[in-house]
């Protein structure tokens, strides 16, 4: 609210408050409110609606600035059942409120890029108001408002899923030190702030070190002015796995990291793009780190889950597929070693690992009971699938 010697109040509400952000083609209005401490004579009121984008950064000695217009709307506005002087002035008294309604819809989809505030740049969109008085400077009222565009992840692009494989040979003063590699995969590409992010990755560690899996949601802010590009990277959540010592494997069967909250991906912008990835890592000691990107996009329109009722259904015709492979008559699995009666347990306990060894023993083996010995697998029928026509059937012991 602006006030000042003739100026109580000046100031601009819109229609409904409550309303968090506007989309394309949704329509802007409000009123501007007026009260004067003395008589003030208003020659205009006019509105401005505007949004841009804009960057600004310095790249050594040079100042790099560019912008982007993506609203401009303006149009004068009157008071409803007032007297108008013979210029279209009007006269405002002190102990009246004075209330100029306006109205304007936001461009269609496509056409607009979605509110944004970062180090070096900005997306912003907001209302004016200005007030021209005869023989004094004009007022000015200034009320931003958000913009989201909406941005659906469930097209086929986001839904699809994605994975890769990386790895890295270690070496100590030059010698190799084996090598650390990772492969991951995540369900789709597309995600809402709030969901999770089940994450499926196998590490394998085959250097003499102790290395330490780690995830983490990565946002990038690219900027662009007088043909320059500055990058700004930020880490937003993050999640680790266990220790894997040398020559051991680690897998996360669904390991879940949560999106937070968040501004949804700017990808139509020009100057300021906004893009999210969930890079997955591994901490080797002594060398750089084994990084392994997988590209995001955050989106406004949630998952509806229709991907997973398809892996069901998906699910169901290979369970069905497996019965009508069973019932065409091929050959069973073979029995298991519980269906023995016989009862081959040995009466002395087994001699403890590393129990009074000789000289010439190896200490990596279990001395066992000298009468014992494993029973033969049982036996079992299998079919040669390589004849046609007549089977033949192989007894195996």
């Amino acid at each position: 609210m602006v006030a000042s010697k003739k100026m109580k109040s000046f100031e601009i509400i819109f229609s409904d408050p409550s309303k968090l952000y506007y989309c394309s083609g949704d329509k802007v209005a409000g009123k501007i409110i007026v009260e004067v401490s003395e008589v003030t004579r208003v020659s205009a009121m006019r509105v401005i609606g505007a949004g841009c984008a804009k960057v600004e950064y310095a790249k050594g000695k040079q100042r790099c600035r560019d912008e982007i217009e993506y609203l401009k709307y303006e149009e004068v506005v009157h008071l409803d059942d007032h007297p108008q002087d013979v210029d279209g002035s009007v006269t405002l008294r002190p102990g009246n409120r004075y209330e100029y309604m306006f109205g304007f819809e936001l461009p269609q989809h496509g056409q607009l890029v979605s509110s944004y505030m970062g180090k070096f740049g900005y997306v912003q969109y907001y209302v004016k108001a200005v007030m021209e008085r005869h023989s004094e400077p004009a007022l000015e009222y200034k009320k931003f408002f958000e913009v989201e565009e909406p941005l659906d992840v469930n097209t086929p692009d986001l839904l699809s899923p994605t994975g890769g494989t990386k790895d890295k040979k270690v070496t100590c003063m030059f010698i190799p030190d084996g090598q650390v590699s990772l492969s991951a995969k995540i369900d789709r590409k597309g995600y809402c702030e709030g969901e999770d992010i089940c994450i499926n990755a196998k590490f394998e560690n085959t250097c003499s070190r102790i290395v330490v899996p780690k995830a983490a949601i990565i946002a990038k802010h690219t900027y662009q002015a007088n043909g320059r590009t500055k990058v700004r990277s930020e880490k937003l959540s993050a999640v680790r796995g266990d220790h894997i010592i040398s020559g051991m494997c680690d897998t996360w069967q669904g390991k879940a990291i949560r999106i937070p909250k968040i501004k949804p991906s700017i990808l139509g912008c020009n100057i300021i793009r906004v893009e999210y990835a969930l890079r997955i890592y591994v901490h080797i000691p002594g060398s750089d780190k084994l990084f392994l990107e997988l590209p995001l996009v955050i989106g406004t329109i949630p998952y509806n889950g229709f991907s997973s009722r398809t892996n069901s259904m998906s699910s169901q015709q290979s369970s069905l597929a497996s019965s009508s492979w069973v019932s065409r008559g091929m050959p069973s699995a073979p029995p298991s070693y519980s269906d023995i009666s016989c009862d081959y347990r040995v009466d002395s306990p087994l001699t403890p690992l590393l129990d009074d060894i000789d000289a010439d023993d190896s200490p990596i083996f279990i001395r066992t009971h000298p009468e014992f010995q494993y029973p033969p697998p049982p036996a079992y029928t299998e079919v040669d699938e390589g004849l046609t026509g007549n089977s033949r059937a192989l007894q195996v012991c």
